[in-house]
């Protein structure tokens, strides 16, 4: 098994949907077609801090780490918001998330952001096996009001 680790392209495309289907399935959450177009165009624009990275083995796309910086109050340097972490069912456990959130501390780092951070749910227990290995919990609830 080889596994590769790289920014997203056009021709992903495809490949992308099919997983990002299976993390909105997961998350039990249906988002217009609109939005799952304009954040792959986000992921593709340079312009914009909204950024992928994907995981290959062996040429299929196994996973992916939606990722964007943003300035923090408190610290000098920006954070980094992993905010979507989604692994093939057929690829778990075989050290794809580990890839990815190693690939986005490396990535962090280079850039010189002060931290990286992610939330998931409570009963996520699968994931959070993986979470743990890298931080404690923090204690924090995350609210969040609908204002469209």
């Amino acid at each position: 098994m080889t596994t590769e680790i790289r920014d997203a392209q056009p021709t992903d495309e495809a490949a992308w949907h099919r997983l990002w289907v299976g993390y909105l399935t997961f998350y039990k959450v249906d988002l217009p077609e609109a939005v799952t177009g304009h954040t792959w165009a986000r992921i593709l624009d340079p312009s914009s801090r909204v950024a992928m990275r994907v995981a290959l083995v062996d040429r299929e796309m196994a996973g992916f780490a939606i990722h964007h910086f943003h300035d923090s109050t408190w610290a000098l340097t920006p954070d980094c918001y992993l905010e979507d972490l989604y692994v093939d069912e057929k690829f778990r456990g075989q050290g794809v998330g580990r890839a990815l959130i190693d690939d986005l501390i490396t990535l962090a780092r280079t850039k010189g952001w002060s931290r990286l951070y992610w939330h998931t749910d409570r009963d996520n227990v699968r994931a959070r096996k993986l979470y743990d290995t890298y931080a404690q919990e923090c204690g924090h609830v995350r609210y969040r009001i609908a204002l469209t």
